[in-house]
């Protein structure tokens, strides 16, 4: 990637997490960047394109990390379910922690056919997938939504409040929820 658009993505994703998207201004990330007007359209034809590549580096992260930790646990033969809660704590108790970019820009582009608003829904089914395919039961599809709304709730709640455990203390619900369901 050239390092002009990836310096721009990067001014541009701590300038979205400290301000957000819509009071964050092109004047404002030219400014941050040091990088002309002219060099930031040549890269993206508008500020929401520069959001949905931020949106788009963000997201290649979050997957990976996520795929990282369930994939250490399929190898170390632990639940790879509980391991996207391990996956967020990391994340939480990170100095990069500003909350969820995808809830945040859905919730500023609220329209549903807002590309903006839809990337992020895309990525929420990203990670609906990423938790059914952790899943070993015969009722993955309640059981996905139930981790995903574990999943949500705990980034809110470490967001809004500064619970800093939250993730560690929805690993301990889904743990109960995943014990019933291997009961019945």
């Amino acid at each position: 990637m050239q390092p002009r658009r990836q310096h721009l993505i990067d001014t541009a994703y701590r300038l979205f997490n400290e301000h957000g998207y819509h009071a964050t201004g092109i004047d404002r990330i030219l400014a941050e960047s040091g990088v002309s007007k002219a060099t930031l359209y040549k890269y993206f034809r508008s500020k929401e394109a520069l959001i949905l590549a931020v949106l788009q580096q963000r997201h290649r992260e979050v997957i990976d990390l996520i795929r990282r930790f369930v994939n250490d646990a399929q190898d170390n033969n632990t639940n790879p379910t509980l391991a996207i809660f391990d996956a967020l704590d990391t994340w939480f108790k990170s100095d990069g922690f500003f909350g969820c970019n995808f809830i945040n820009a859905s919730a500023e582009y609220a329209q549903c056919d807002d590309p903006i608003h839809q990337f992020a829904a895309d990525h929420k089914a990203a990670i609906r997938q990423l938790v059914s395919e952790s899943l070993i039961t015969k009722h993955r599809q309640q059981l996905t939504l139930e981790i995903a709304i574990l999943i949500d709730g705990a980034i809110a709640l470490a967001h809004t409040s500064g619970e800093r455990d939250a993730a560690l203390i929805a690993r301990r619900v889904a743990a109960r929820i995943l014990d019933q369901e291997s009961i019945e």
